[in-house]
Formats: C-alpha cells, structure tokens, sequence
C-alpha cells in the first residue's frame, strides 16, 4: 500500500521515532470485534452461551470481544436475536467512555449505522431517552433497524442539523456523543480506497465540518451536562486542533479525565501550542493496541445539572378494541400511558420528545404495529423488545435447530405438539430464550411473519 508523501510526514510529526512501527502496523492482520447488548443479555451470560470459538476480551470496555473470521458472528441466530453488534474494536471507546446513566436524555448527533448509538441504549436501558440523529436521511434507515435489533423502544430517529434540532432540545441533553465526520486516516490499515478520498477531501475540509458540529452542539448541552468528541483520523488539525478551537470560543466548557487503559496515548496539546490541557484527550495508535486508532475528547459544560423532568402525559381514554385484545397476552415493559395510534398505526411515545412536531424524523418512539380490518398486527421491533417470559404463547427453539435458519429465512416451518403453550394464534419466536419475532400457528403450522427486509439471505 502507497500511502501519500503528506500523510507520513505529519505521522513523522506526531509519532517522532514510533513511525516505523506504525507503518509496520499495516502488515498485521485487520482486528474484528463484537459488544456484546446489555440490555437483552449479561457479559456473564453471553460467556456462558456464546458458540465461537476464540472470542477474547476488548481490554477498554467490559462488553466488547474480538473474533476471528472463522467465527462468522453475523450468521448465527444470536446477531439476528440482537444479542451483540459487529463492531471495529476501537470504535468501541467512545460510547464506553461517555457516562451514560439510566433515565437521561441522551444524544447521538452522527449516529449512523448505529454503532455507539446501540451501546448508547443499552446503557439506557429501556430507560430515559435517545436521540439518534444523522445529517443524512439515507443512512438513518440503517440506524433504526440496528437500535429496533437491539430492542430499544425509548428512541427518536432524526435527520437534521445541530442548529434545527436546538430550535426543539435547546440545552435539553444529559450527555451528548459526537462521532465526527473525518478524513479517516484511522481506516486507512483496513480500507485503502479511502486514502484517494482523504487526497480530495482531507483534514482541512472535515475540521471545518467538525467545529461546526461542535459549535452547534454545544447549545444543547445542559449546563452540567458532558459530550464526548471523537474521531477515527489521527490529523492533529481535526482532532487536538478541533477540540482548541472549541474551548476557545467556550469558556463555559473544560476537558475531563477519561479512564485510562494500557495501550491509550495522551493528547498532545504542543501540536496545536494550545493553552488547554489537551494532554487529557486519547490517542489510540494500531502499533499500540489490538484496533485500527481512534481520538477521544470528554468535555463537561460547567454549572450545576437539573435532572430532566418530563411532561405528565394524557392516557388514551380507550384503547382499540383489537390492541386491547392482543395486549391481554403481553407484560408491557413500558406504560400504556404513552401508546398512541395515528390512522391505523400503534405507536409507544417515549417521554421527552412531544415538542417535535414539524422535526424531520423516521421515527418517534416504538412501532407496536398496525390495526387491520379488526385486527391488530404486531410489529418486528415489538418482538425484539419484549423479552420471552412478556409474552403469552412462545416457541423457543434451539439455535442448533435447523427451524431457526429456516424461519429467518421466512419460511414456513411445522410445529410439534407441545412446543407451544396454545395451538393457535400469535406467537413469540424465540432462540434459547430470546425473541427473534413473531408467527402465527394454525394446526401445526407456522405462518412466517419475520420481517422480509430483516431475513438471512439464502
């Protein structure tokens, strides 16, 4: 691979006598990870059930495991469950880093494909809520199947930008993550076609883009509040340079400490010659740990957090007749009182997010499904929220049963006589014990009802 004469030169200048090791880095064999979700399932549990053969610990986050190719994590029931997501290993750091607590209001403002955003949710927990936003209205379509896999029902999914969406959250936001657009000099190892894009468009063009995302972010930050800035590129200009620009024209933000772990390297606040301890930002180098590299940057605004108190909300006087009868079988996990239907479609309201009408969005809240000539159909990403014991008649299938395969292919499948609590009527799929979505039973017979836009391919 023949890397551009400027791009080796500024690595001289940040790496100094480890050069030579960096550009050995490039020899090495790619790193390939997975998180592991922990709202559905424990680390501990996930050890126990886990099917691969040489999985390993991420040493900078408890949930993350690197694989090996043989593993082929994507194609076994246990992905299609949402019971991990593939993930490059030091992409890992930033929403591991950020301090997400149950019950805040928490924003993705680059959230495409869904990365952090999932691990964002799972420390969320069914709980608070979660913005995810994309400037891009194409890419969002990714973002919500990867947070609807991951079973996570406290969303709102956005396209917009910084400036708009402070117009409706203006210092709304416990914690917000900014996984910035870059040159990505850190995806060069793995992706070489990359490099002729970093020569059109490279660390000038995105730190422009970058302090305007930092600039628009900062607005929606509560006083009190942290936002975690970070990139994939090395460029001093985008990384230490972006985050001097920021602090300078924020006085009322400063640099917090970032947990260390063997492998990290300091920022390195004498690039820029800022006067910004920038030494408490994180450098991660493929010559120094198992990963492509990454740029980490915690900022806290200062004053005083106020915890966020929501709206009460007014319940449905009623609900439909035929959602009552289906809800008879489910243990909701969350409260009637934010069910609503708009035409025919049943939709879960998370609290927070009533202020946004005219926001550009793919979807507020959970998709429960769909009321249909007296009947009420329920959706894939209702299955994946439930969890097994909230439903009233299930098939749980081994993942060792070839039926498994065959039903996320959408196939029809037969049935024995008592793998199912009823004879009749909806069903929970389930793999060991986690849904995988939903079927109908007549006579023995499955009808598939697994989402075709979600099914394994052939």
């Amino acid at each position: 691979m023949e890397l551009p004469g400027s791009f080796v030169e500024n690595m001289r200048t940040i790496l100094g006598e480890e050069l030579d090791l960096y550009l050995e880095s490039f020899q090495k064999p790619r790193f390939m990870g997975l998180r592991v979700n922990t709202s559905k399932i424990s680390v501990e549990e996930f050890e126990r059930i886990q099917p691969f053969h040489s999985l390993r610990k991420v040493p900078w986050t408890k949930n993350g495991y690197y694989y090996t190719e043989e593993d082929a994590p994507t194609k076994h029931p246990y992905y299609y469950a949402g019971l991990y997501y593939i993930q490059e290993p030091s992409a890992m750091t930033p929403a591991s880093v950020l301090p997400v607590e149950e019950g805040e209001c928490v924003l993705d403002l680059c959230a495409a494909p869904g990365g952090k955003a999932t691990e964002l949710a799972a420390k969320l927990n069914h709980t608070g809520l979660l913005v995810a936003n994309d400037a891009s209205a194409s890419r969002t379509k990714a973002l919500l199947k990867n947070l609807e896999v991951f079973g996570a029902p406290n969303i709102l999914i956005t396209s917009e930008m910084g400036n708009r969406l402070d117009q409706y959250f203006h210092e709304f936001f416990d914690k917000i993550l900014i996984d910035a657009p870059c040159s990505g000099e850190g995806m060069f190892r793995k992706q070489s076609h990359m490099i002729p894009a970093w020569e059109r468009q490279g660390p000038e063009y995105f730190s422009r883009i970058q302090r305007e995302i930092l600039r628009q972010a900062a607005g929606l930050l509560k006083p009190g509040g942290m936002m975690l800035y970070s990139t994939c590129t090395f460029s001093e200009l985008e990384n230490e340079g972006s985050v001097d620009d920021f602090l300078k024209g924020h006085p009322d933000f400063h640099l917090a400490d970032i947990p260390w772990c063997e492998g990290f390297c300091p920022g390195r606040p004498k690039l820029v010659n800022s006067m910004f301890p920038l030494h408490k930002c994180v450098r991660l180098f493929p010559h120094k740990i198992d990963g492509e590299g990454h740029f980490l940057a915690l900022l806290q605004r200062d004053g005083e957090q106020k915890k966020y108190v929501p709206e009460e909300r007014r319940r449905m006087t009623r609900l439909p007749a035929e959602l009552e009868e289906f809800l008879k079988d489910v243990k909701l996990p969350f409260s009637l009182s934010g069910i609503q239907v708009l035409n025919t479609k049943v939709f879960w309201i998370p609290e927070g997010i009533g202020r946004c009408q005219g926001l550009r969005a793919l979807r507020f809240g959970l998709y429960m499904g769909e009321l249909l000539k007296k009947r009420f159909e329920p959706s894939q990403a209702f299955a994946m929220v439930l969890k097994k014991e909230e439903y009233g008649s299930v098939i749980d299938l081994s993942a060792s049963d070839q039926r498994v395969i065959r039903y996320l292919k959408g196939e029809t499948i037969e049935i024995e006589e008592g793998e199912s609590s009823r004879e009749n009527g909806w069903q929970l799929i389930c793999v060991d014990g986690y849904p995988l979505g939903w079927g109908k039973l007549l006579r023995g017979t499955l009808r598939n009802k697994y989402l075709s836009g979600w099914r394994m391919n052939a």
